[in-house]
């Protein structure tokens, strides 16, 4: 059920109030005793919002494979024409 909210045009004040979408407008201000006649304005209502640890966990975290530092470079091979870069420097 959305919040509404409306205006008073006798005292000027702004207030919410909660109702279904089927029930009509209010017409009269419900703060104190002014009871003058109110408009409903248009607000830009509520964004979407995500309530809980679950979303952002479960969904877009980061692996714990993909947070770990990086592998070490394999030994470089004193002799290697390759720049050190040798593909059988690890072996």
């Amino acid at each position: 059920m959305p919040t509404y909210e409306y205006q008073c045009k006798k005292c000027g004040k702004v207030f919410e109030h909660f109702q279904s979408m089927t029930e009509d407008p209010l017409t009269y201000c419900i703060i104190g005793e002014c009871h003058g006649k109110v408009e409903r304005l248009i607000s830009a209502g509520s964004g979407l919002i995500f309530k809980g640890s679950g979303f952002y966990e479960t969904d877009y975290k980061k692996s714990a494979a993909s947070t770990t530092a990086p592998k070490e470079a394999p030994a470089a091979c004193p002799s290697c024409p390759h720049g050190g870069n040798c593909p059988k420097a690890g072996d």
